[in-house]
Order: structure tokens, then C-alpha cells, then sequence
């Protein structure tokens, strides 16, 4: 469509993330108009790929939790059939859950899918721990149908109906991982294995919600994890040909500079910073509220109950990930699992606030793609990514004259670390390297300080109460509402799309309810 021709939408979606695309084809199916507007020239944020010599490296995506077989689909399978998105993408299965090593050289365990084997692997670890782990899985079950009902109404929850059936939900919601985990006399061992998925949330387990915490576990263990053949891209081109065949426009390097409201403090429209101004009384941001109510509005329009609603919140964790691309095999590397977690301790505690500074983080969370696609890579190659994330703002410590040294310092380490945890000798064998700082993050993608696991899921800012506030959170502010990962729930692409999806529908309720009252 032309450009100056369209100037009204219905709804206009700021940001090409993984939120603000399935919050965009909601909004074309429930049959309103719908403008998605993308600073950069391709759709996806985080969810990308770029290619450095013969190698195409996926850029953030481990694993998509929730997925499930074509025979057994999870969450997030279901919603990407509803978004029609599901055949577009050729997806492969994941091996194995993860690989958890620890410096201290207390665990090296490798832990499988599926809840009756995951249990059956932890009792040869921790032998006596079967009922306890037993339990955990029962109670995040139940988390799981929780959330499914607040879906299944729109985030329109009733409190006495969520107190009579799921009471161990409410009941779960006041404490931390560690403290139920703890309640249901889990032995340390086993709760130290079974914590290793922390750094996917970036809270410690001591702060972290249980109810966050078990409602990630329960969609990875039980439905495996999946991945696109063609890395994250191939989902964020399939989101871009849907919202084209259902007739919305997408506007690639047409960045939003200001939401419009008028005199009554109401949505007028959304001003692109080449002046071009939409018509619009609906926007869902894919980007942070600090962004829009701190760039992108008057501050005249913004309540202070909205600048305080938004200022409590903390920013998560910072990324920084390493990329090579290696002329050996996984195989003759030594590289057997897909998924690595390595952490100087387990105590998510001691970890967390070693990860605040650059000189004494040394965790990673590392993939090797090729031992699920082995031909993700060209014949006789491998590929690798590193990420990490550092839990303060000190890479804003990094002077401009130190930026390159640190950035080769924080890579070394990595290799350094992985090869000594492993046995793997890697360093000899890299054709191709890259980094990508908080810096990087921040550059691409807007993110402040280059977070990319938007706000911190601890304690009060949890998953219930997110959960419980999504009726006032739409309420902060008429006809805004926010997608993505600093949205609801967790951080994480599942959640980012459940998010769009959610703030889509609303949308639509929300349009709904106004055709009818005129």
C-alpha cells in the first residue's frame, strides 16, 4: 500500500519483535486495520540470524519451550497454528534439556525431556529425591492450567475462581523457588540440578518467583524444546508473509518517534521520525514503558501513577554472546550436547552477584546447533554461540577506549572456560568469530542498557501479579497496551508471543466495544 495514501489504522504496533508481530496478525484477524512499524530493515529483533564468512549464526534463539509434536502440540505451537504460521516454518526437535557443569566441580549432569525420564534421571543423580521431584512437576501442572485459563479469558481473571481451582497457584505465588522447593523437602542436590534453568529468567532462585520459575520448567521438560530449521529468522519472515496475506502493511526503517494524544490525554496517533504522521487511537508498543513514557509521549500526558508504576520496575539481565563458526565437527570437537549451562556454583545466589561484574562472570549458557541440525553448518563445520548476561549496568562502566578489550577479554574467557570445563578444544579449530556487547544489543534493537530479558521477575513484579494487573496495566493509560518481553509473564520468545498474542485480542476487545457503543 502507499505510504502516503495510508495514513489511518486502526491500530498501529510499534517494533518487528517477536510480541509486536503475533500482536499484529491478532489484530488483522479479528478484522481491524493494522500498521507494523520496524525501525530496522528486518522483522524479528532479537529473533535473527547474520552470516559472517560461510556461516549463518543464529542470534539469540536456544530453544522454544512449549512447542510440542504436530501429534501433541504445546502452547506455543497451538498459537502459532491459530496465527496460520505453524507450516511455514520447518521446525527440528531438540536432543536433550540441558548439560549442567559446574566450576566448583560439583555437577556434570546431563538431563533428558520428558517428565517420567527427567525424574528418573534425577534419582540416579540424587538418589531418594523421586517424590519431591515428583511433586514439583504436580504443582507446576498446575501453574500451567492457571495460565491457561487467564489466556483462555483474555486476562480477565476472576479472583474466586482462581482460588477455587488453583489454590496451590494462589498459595505458590507468595514465595520463591527456593522456599517451595525447600517445603516439599527436596534435597539440595536435586534442587540444585533442577535450578539450572535460572539464567533463562535472571533472578536468583532465593528472589525468583516459584510460579515464574515453574511455569518455564514444566513447558520445557514435558513438551521438548524445538527450533526452526533456519534458525529464528525463518519464524520472524513467516510472522512478516502472514500479516501481509491478511492485508496489514509492515514498514521496515520507519522508526516511531512520538505517540500523539490530544487535549483529553486519548491516543491520536504515532509520528515517525521522518515526520510522517499516522492516525491512529490504538498502539500496542513492542519496546519498554520506560521508552514510551519517557521518549515517546508528552510528559504532560503521563500521570504520575504511570511514572511510578514504571519506575519500580528493574531492568533484567544484560546480554553479551560470542559466535564461532569452527572447521571441525561437533563430533571430532568432542561437542556432544546441544544445550550447556555452565556456572562457577550452583548457589543462584553467590552466582547472581558475581554476574553483576564483568571481571568475575564466567557463566554461559552455550549451544551447538549442529548436534540437533547437523547440517545447519557446512560439511565439515560447526557453529557455537555463547550468551551470558550480566546482572548490573557495569558494561556502561566499559570506557570507549577500553570497549574493544573488554569485549575480546569477556570472549576469551568464554573459550577459556568452556574448553576447560569440557575437555572440548575449540580455540584451534575457529574460522569465523563475533561479539555482540550490551552495546550491540542496545544499538540494534533499543533495548536500554542492552537488556534483553526485559524487567527483573522478582518478588512483587512476579507471575501473578502480572498476571492479576493485566486489566489495571490497560488501564494506565487508554488504548496502549505493551507486547514482547517487557510485557507479561517471563522473558523469553514463548513468552514474548503469548504477550503479543494476548495484547492483540485485547486490542480487538477493546475496538470491539467501542463499534458498539457508537
Amino acid at each position: 500500500m502507499n505510504r502516503e495514501a495510508a495514513k489511518s489504522y486502526d491500530v498501529v504496533v510499534i517494533g518487528a519483535g517477536n510480541g509486536g508481530l503475533a500482536a499484529a496478525i491478532r489484530v488483522l484477524q479479528g478484522g481491524f486495520s493494522c500498521l507494523l512499524l520496524e525501525k530496522h530493515n528486518l522483522p524479528g529483533g532479537f529473533a535473527t540470524s547474520f552470516k559472517r564468512g560461510r556461516f549463518e549464526f543464529e542470534a539469540s534463539l536456544h530453544e522454544l519451550n512449549d512447542f510440542g509434536s504436530p501429534q501433541e502440540p504445546g502452547e506455543i505451537r497451538t498459537l502459532f497454528r491459530d496465527l496460520g504460521v505453524e507450516d511455514k516454518i520447518d521446525w527440528l526437535r531438540i536432543p536433550e534439556a540441558y548439560h549442567l557443569i559446574t566450576t566448583d566441580k560439583k555437577y556434570d549432569c546431563e538431563m533428558p525431556f520428558g517428565v517420567d525420564a527427567f525424574i528418573n534421571k534425577m534419582e540416579e543423580y540424587c538418589p531418594g529425591s523421586r517424590k519431591s521431584v515428583t511433586e514439583f512437576f504436580e504443582l507446576c501442572d498446575e501453574v500451567r492450567a492457571a495460565q491457561d485459563y487467564s489466556n483462555k479469558v483474555n486476562g480477565n481473571t476472576d479472583s474466586d475462581y482462581m482460588k477455587s481451582h488453583f489454590p496451590n497457584f494462589i498459595k505458590a505465588g507468595s514465595y520463591s523457588v527456593n522456599e517451595v522447593l525447600d517445603a516439599l523437602h527436596m534435597p539440595k542436590k536435586a534442587q540444585d540440578i533442577l535450578n539450572a534453568y535460572w539464567c533463562y529468567l535472571g533472578v536468583d532462585c532465593d528472589r525468583m518467583s516459584f510460579l515464574h520459575y515453574g511455569s518455564m520448567v514444566i513447558r520445557y521438560i514435558t513438551r521438548d524444546a524445538w527450533m526452526p530449521k533456519m534458525r529464528s529468522h525463518e519464524i520472524s519472515l513467516a510472522f512478516d508473509a502472514r500479516i501481509r496475506e491478511l492485508g496489514g502493511d509492515i514498514w521496515y526503517q520507519s522508526e516511531a518517534a512520538e505517540i500523539r494524544t490530544d487535549d483529553q490525554n486519548h491516543i491520536v496517533g504515532v509520528m515517525l521520525t521522518d515526520g510522517t504522521l499516522i492516525k491512529t487511537n490504538h498502539v500496542i508498543a513492542d519496546c519498554s514503558p520506560h521508552t514510551v513514557f519517557g521518549k515517546m509521549m508528552d510528559k504532560k500526558s503521563v500521570s504520575e501513577k504511570v511514572v511510578r508504576a514504571t519506575n519500580a520496575r528493574t531492568f533484567a539481565g544484560r546480554g553479551f554472546s560470542l559466535f564461532l563458526g569452527l572447521n571441525k565437527t561437533a563430533e571430532e570437537l568432542g561437542i556432544k550436547s546441544h544445550n550447556y549451562f555452565i556456572y562457577d556454583t550452583a548457589d543462584t545466589v553467590k552466582q547472581y552477584e558475581m554476574m553483576k561484574k564483568l571481571e568475575t562472570n564466567h557463566v554461559q549458557a552455550t549451544v551447538c546447533l549442529n548436534n540437533a541440525f547437523p547440517g545447519c553448518s557446512p560439511e565439515g563445520t560447526c557453529m557455537m554461540y555463547f550468551t551470558t548476561l550480566i546482572m548490573s549496568d557495569d558494561w556502561g562502566n566499559v570506557t570507549e577506549t577500553d570497549y574493544f578489550k573488554a569485549k575480546d577479554r569477556i570472549a576469551d574467557d568464554m573459550i577459556r572456560v568452556f574448553e576447560r570445563e569440557t575437555g572440548c578444544q575449540i580455540r584451534d579449530a575457529i574460522e569465523e568469530i563475533s561479539v555482540a556487547s550490551p552495546t550491540t544489543y542496545a544499538r540494534y534493537c533499543g533495548h536500554p542498557q542492552g537488556v534483553i530479558y526485559g524487567y527483573e521477575a522478582a518478588d512483587w513484579d512476579s507471575l501473578m501479579p502480572r498476571m492479576m494487573m493485566l486489566k489495571e496495566d490497560a488501564e494506565l493509560f487508554p488504548g496502549l497496551r505493551f507486547a514482547g518481553g517487557y510485557a507479561m509473564r517471563a522473558s523469553g520468545y514463548s513468552s514474548a508471543y503469548v504477550s503479543g498474542d494476548l495484547s492483540g485480542r485485547q486490542t480487538v476487545g477493546d475496538l470491539k466495544k467501542e463499534a458498539e457503543a457508537k
